[in-house]
C-alpha cells in the first residue's frame, strides 16, 4: 500500500482526532502566559541525543494520541509514514508549516491545515514511541522488540476501557500553546491517512509535574501540589539510572538512548474528594494542601520521612524506600472531558504519563499503590498503554530509522 500524495494530503484520521477533542472542558484558544518566565516563542531543537518532551520542562498543554496501523499496510509503507511525520514534526517544532503550509496548488487541499499560522512555536514538541502490538507479524519486526516491551499486565484496581487504552504507535505533543499542540497531532494524523488510524485521543491542561529546578511544583485537580520529588532534568545520575535505555541485555540499537513511556487515564472521583474534610485529603496524600510540605514539616521540600506518615498515605506508599528503590520521571496533564455518562459526574482527572528506562519498574510501584494506597478511595484507572519511545532524532534520518531499517 504506497503512501500516495493523496493519502498523505487526506483529512482522515483528523476527524477521529477533532471528535476526541470535541469533549474537551477548556477551548483550544491562544494563552498569552507561558508560565514560570519562559519566552512563547522558544525553539525547542528537534534534533539531539534524546527526543524532545521527556526531560524538557513540562510545558503547559498536551495533545496524545495513540494510532493502530491499517490492515493490508506493507513495512515500506510505515518507513515512509515515520521519514514524513518527522520531517512535519521538525518543521512544526520551530514553528513552520508542514510542507508547503497553506499555499499551493489551489485546486488540492494545502499541506497544512492553517490554524498554527500567526502563532508561535510555544515551545513545541513531539515525541514518538510505539507498542508491542507493533512487534507482530505483520512487519517482520519480531526479533526487534525489546524483551521488556510486553502489554502491560492486569493491575489492581484497574477498570480499564479497552477503547482508550494501548495503540500500535503513540505520539505525544506538548506545548504553551493548546492551538498549537492541537495543530501538531491533528496533521500527523491527516499526513498518516492510509497508513495509520487514530485509535484514542487526549486533551491536556495544566501540567501536574515539575520536570525542572526552575519550575515551580504546580497543583493537579485536588488542589495538591505534584510533583516535588519528581526526576528533574538537571539530574544526570538519576536520568541515566531511571530513565534513558542503555546497552543492557535485550535492549536494541535503536532504542538506545530513549525510554518507555507508559499513559494512564485516571479519573478522579471529584464529588466525593470534594467532600472530604481538609485532614481526611491531607492524611490521604501525605502533605500540607497549602504549603506542600510533608505532613509534619513546613517547607514543600523536606526530607520525606515515610515512616512518620500514615501508613496508606500516597506519599508513603509511592516512597522509592518501599519500592525497590523505584523511580520515575512524570511529566502529566489534567484533563476534563464533560460528564459521565452514568452518573453525570466530572469526567476530569490525571492524565498520567511517565518514562523509565524499565517497565517493571512501574508494574512495581503499581502494584503496591493499587493494593495499600488510601488515594484509590478517590481514583479510577480506566485508561492505559505502554510504548517505547525512540532515542534521539539526528539532522537528515527518520525517527525510526534504527527500526525500520
Amino acid at each position: 500500500m504506497p503512501l500516495t500524495r493523496r493519502a498523505l494530503l487526506g483529512a482522515g484520521g483528523a476527524a477521529g482526532l477533532a471528535a476526541a477533542a470535541g469533549g474537551a472542558g477548556y477551548a483550544l484558544s491562544r494563552d498569552d502566559n507561558a508560565g514560570d518566565g519562559a519566552p512563547r516563542d522558544h525553539v525547542i531543537p528537534f534534533h539531539g541525543d534524546h527526543q524532545a518532551g521527556i526531560v524538557t520542562p513540562a510545558q503547559d498543554r498536551l495533545q496524545f494520541a495513540a494510532f493502530d496501523v491499517e490492515p493490508g499496510v506493507r513495512t515500506s509503507d510505515l518507513r515512509d509514514l515515520f521519514r514524513t511525520w518527522t520531517d512535519a514534526a521538525e518543521r512544526m517544532s520551530r514553528g513552520a508549516g508542514v510542507g508547503a503550509g497553506v499555499a499551493g496548488a489551489p485546486l488540492a487541499p494545502p499541506d497544512d491545515t492553517g490554524e498554527a499560522l500567526d502563532l508561535t512555536a510555544a515551545r513545541l514538541t513531539v515525541t514518538f514511541g510505539v507498542g508491542p502490538s507493533l512487534f507482530d507479524a505483520r512487519f517482520g519486526l519480531e526479533d526487534r522488540r525489546p524483551a521488556a516491551l510486553r502489554a502491560l499486565p492486569d493491575l489492581p484496581g484497574d477498570q480499564l476501557d479497552r477503547s482508550r487504552s494501548d495503540g500500535d504507535l503513540c505520539v505525544q505533543a506538548c506545548a504553551d500553546d493548546p492551538q498549537v499542540a492541537f495543530h501538531a497531532v491533528r496533521n500527523l494524523a491527516r499526513l498518516g491517512r492510509g497508513v495509520v488510524t487514530v485509535r484514542w485521543s487526549q486533551l491536556g491542561f495544566g501540567r501536574t509535574s515539575t520536570t525542572s529546578r526552575a519550575q515551580a511544583t504546580p497543583r493537579n485537580l485536588m488542589g495538591f501540589k505534584d510533583g516535588t520529588a519528581n526526576i528533574k532534568a538537571e539530574d544526570d545520575e538519576a536520568l541515566a539510572e531511571h530513565v534513558w535505555v542503555g546497552n543492557g541485555a535485550g535492549e536494541p540499537a535503536w532504542l538506545r538512548n530513549g525510554s518507555y513511556l507508559v499513559a494512564r487515564r485516571i479519573r478522579m472521583l471529584i464529588e466525593v474528594w470534594d467532600r472530604a474534610a481538609l485532614a481526611d485529603q491531607e492524611r490521604t496524600i501525605g502533605r500540607h494542601k497549602v504549603s506542600g510540605a510533608p505532613l509534619g514539616e513546613e517547607d514543600e521540600f523536606a526530607t520525606v520521612h515515610p515512616q512518620g506518615l500514615p501508613q496508606t498515605s500516597h506519599v508513603r506508599v509511592a516512597h522509592p524506600q518501599f519500592n525497590d528503590g523505584v523511580k520515575i520521571l512524570r511529566r502529566g496533564y489534567s484533563f476534563t472531558d464533560g460528564l459521565t455518562a452514568d452518573l453525570g459526574q466530572l469526567d476530569a482527572g490525571l492524565f498520567f504519563l511517565a518514562y523509565m528506562r524499565d517497565p517493571s519498574a512501574f508494574i512495581t510501584l503499581q502494584n503496591h499503590l493499587g493494593a495499600s494506597d488510601e488515594l484509590n478511595e478517590y481514583i479510577k484507572h480506566v485508561g492505559s498503554g505502554l510504548w517505547a519511545v525512540f532515542g534521539g532524532v539526528q539532522p537528515g534520518r527518520s525517527v525510526a530509522a534504527g527500526l525500520l531499517v
